[in-house]
């Protein structure tokens, strides 16, 4: 890949919103007693609402309205595949057959974007990037099994699972699927205005959701743990989620796949002063793999 300015605003967008998601998912893990796994999303997704309807009215005005239905319609679908369906089958997974399985398997989603863009958008094969690819994923993998190891409250499943595995593998579909969406629908719209579309899209599709789990006995979450929820959600899913979008228009879905796939590299610092967490020398060998991959994917050499 040329490094043209605006490859490298691509870049950038990524690997900030990378960041901000795994500082966001940091503290979701820290109010895991305390809200339910969808309460989270709702609550991230109902906050980064308004943040994007300013910005698309204050910066587009009406227009920022005036999505073709075409591109509407692959914009909400891209969201309803991965932050909605996708991140709920992911969650039912991890209950199944835990994170150090349920993570690995999901985050593979980089290798099936890489292959779908090739084959539906006629992308060029890049031996290079599909290498780097796989050695980001054998990172993620390593991080995810060591951070399970060393968790106490995370549990290894000793047996198997066939339906964890299953949600796992198509949690992984899911993303491939909706981050390769995602590149045909903001081809021709403004990330903002783009992005708006694809958070009202999910903060409409919660609703029926948080109201049933409700009623089948979920609790809601105290006023302190909301706050502190709404506000890592404003910066991973509000500000994250524009830069994910930044991103896939500016360098495409294929190499933010792995850049977003590399979120659990960032979050290493902030387990290790925030939650006290120790990292291993695999855990140390999986940030390096993850780093060299990513390098990989985006010089794509």
């Amino acid at each position: 890949m040329q490094l043209t300015p605006d490859a490298i605003i691509g870049i950038a967008a990524g690997l900030i919103g990378a960041a901000l998601y795994a500082l966001s998912v940091v503290i979701y893990r820290s109010k895991a007693d305390d809200v339910r796994a969808i309460m989270v999303g709702a609550i991230k997704m109902w906050v980064a609402l308004p943040l994007m309807a300013v910005l698309a009215l204050v910066l587009f005005g009406s227009s920022a309205f005036s999505i073709p239905l075409e591109t509407s319609i692959l914009l909400a679908l891209s969201i309803s595949l991965g932050a909605v369906i996708g991140d709920t089958l992911y969650l039912i997974s991890q209950e199944r057959i835990g994170v150090s399985y349920a993570l690995p398997i999901a985050m593979s989603f980089p290798i099936l974007t890489h292959v779908f863009t090739i084959v539906f958008l006629g992308e060029l094969f890049i031996p290079s990037r599909f290498l780097g690819a796989f050695v980001a994923v054998a990172g993620i993998v390593l991080l995810s099994r060591e951070q399970a190891r060393i968790d106490p409250d995370t549990e290894l499943r000793g047996h198997f699972d066939a339906l964890g595995i299953l949600l796992a593998v198509l949690t992984s579909l899911l993303y491939a699927i909706g981050t390769t969406i995602l590149q045909v629908g903001v081809t021709d719209v403004d990330p903002i205005s783009g992005n708006f579309i694809r958070v009202l899209t999910g903060s409409i599709l919660f609703i029926p959701m948080v109201i049933l789990a409700n009623r089948k006995g979920m609790p809601f979450p105290t006023k302190q743990t909301t706050r502190l929820i709404a506000i890592a959600g404003f910066f991973g899913m509000g500000i994250g989620s524009l830069l994910y979008v930044i991103a896939v228009k500016y360098v495409g879905a294929a190499v933010m796949s792995v850049i977003s796939s590399s979120a659990p590299l960032f979050a290493v610092p902030v387990s290790v002063f925030y939650l006290k967490e120790r990292i291993t020398k695999w855990g140390i060998v999986g940030v390096t793999c993850t780093i060299i991959g990513v390098a990989l994917v985006v010089l794509g050499i």
